[in-house]
């Protein structure tokens, strides 16, 4: 095979600086890509976002780079890049549809780890369940049931979800109704609530309990009770006040009605003829 030198020589005198050129490209390309990935690291860093979402935004980041700085430098060498652009779309496009459910379960997971509505650590109440967050993930936030269940949940339930965050507060109030009987003291009730809260020491003075009349229901009157405290003694608390809010209203003879029914048969005075 004859190899014509000269032609050889005269391709490389007319494209060394077009394949220079892209060299270069590429080369300080690629360490820009690899600055500004390690600059975005850095920054979601300082910001304490979560390290598995600073690992993948920095690498699709620095990737995406490397496909622009590449276009590049095919484009110095000549190569016509629109095709290879279209290409490139088309792909983009194709795989997006493919994984349009897990983009929209990512796009999610980047908004929790920003807004930050919920922690590690919080109980939350969203996308149907009540449970303590154990960790934060891109696709999905692993929950910790009350019975110690495992519960897995796709971020875009949470996200297009109402989100409550039950203990980020550092108080929390507790909600009582109390039933009593018609006949019975009110005045003496409100004392004997208004009692077991300042005997627990639990329960905070400030803002103070409220105590007070609701309802007159159909078959008692309901009184609401209702004192503040920490919300780690939260279920605690309310425990200790409803067993000893049945004991107190015992002990004083204060009555908790139930619902119950009067029930009157009447007989019709030509039945009680016939019978006779």
């Amino acid at each position: 095979m004859n190899i014509n030198v000269d032609a050889v020589w005269l391709w490389v005198s007319a494209y060394s600086l077009n394949i220079i050129g892209a060299i270069l490209i590429f080369i300080v390309g690629k360490w820009l890509s690899r600055r500004i990935a390690n600059l975005l690291s850095k920054l979601l860093q300082k910001n304490n976002i979560d390290q598995t979402l600073v690992n993948f935004l920095s690498n699709l980041t620095y990737y995406s780079l490397i496909i622009l700085v590449v276009v590049a430098a095919a484009g110095r060498l000549g190569i016509n890049t629109t095709s290879f652009l279209t290409i490139i779309g088309a792909a983009g496009l194709a795989v997006g549809l493919a994984l349009k459910d897990s983009l929209a379960n990512f796009a999610a997971g980047v908004m929790l780890v920003l807004f930050r509505p919920f922690t590690i650590g919080d109980v939350v109440s969203t996308a149907g369940i009540t449970a303590k967050v154990e960790s934060i993930n891109i696709f999905n936030t692993h929950f910790c049931s009350p019975d110690n269940q495992l519960i897995i949940v796709p971020n875009g339930k949470i996200i297009n979800d109402i989100i409550t965050n039950i203990n980020i507060k550092a108080t929390r109030r507790i909600d009582l109704v109390v039933g009593i009987s018609y006949s019975d003291d009110m005045a003496k009730t409100r004392e004997i609530l208004a009692g077991l809260a300042k005997a627990d020491s639990r329960v905070l003075t400030d803002p103070a309990p409220t105590i007070a009349v609701a309802e007159l229901a159909d078959s008692s009157v309901n009184l609401v009770f209702r004192p503040w405290v920490k919300t780690a003694d939260y279920w605690d608390v309310r425990f200790d006040l409803t067993e000893k809010i049945k004991n107190a209203l015992d002990e004083a003879g204060i009555s908790i009605p139930f619902p119950q029914q009067d029930v009157h048969l009447f007989v019709e005075k030509e039945e009680v003829a016939k019978v006779m």
